[in-house]
């Protein structure tokens, strides 16, 4: 299995019920393909450093799982599709990742 890191962000013009539900969707798309969910994180309503679709900030989420390859094609196929997402980025996890992803979960743990 390997590990994987979804960012995404969100059109600012959607309610706090509508992101919910759009995480949620996406969250139960990615655990009916067999990925094991290992971290959700919100980030919140951020500034971006340049204009996207007349946009100036949007609502940034993180998803972090285990999965085979073949789910990671079906899930940006599902974001191009859906004009809720501005943009999203998945990257492949090494082990130094993994390692740095492990921490920052402690530290929020920590804070909490």
């Amino acid at each position: 299995m390997n590990h994987y890191e979804t960012v995404f962000i969100l059109n600012p013009v959607l309610s706090e019920d509508q992101i919910k539900e759009t995480v949620k969707k996406y969250e139960s798309f990615l655990t009916s393909k067999g990925a094991k969910m290992i971290f959700i994180e919100n980030w919140g309503l951020k500034k971006l450093a340049y204009p996207i679709q007349n946009k100036k900030s949007g609502f940034y989420h993180m998803f972090e799982y285990q999965s085979d390859g073949t789910v990671v094609n079906p899930l940006e196929t599902e974001f191009k599709r859906d004009e809720r997402f501005m943009r999203f980025l998945t990257v492949k996890m090494d082990k130094h990742a993994i390692s740095w992803a492990e921490r920052r979960r402690e530290k929020l743990k920590v804070k909490s």
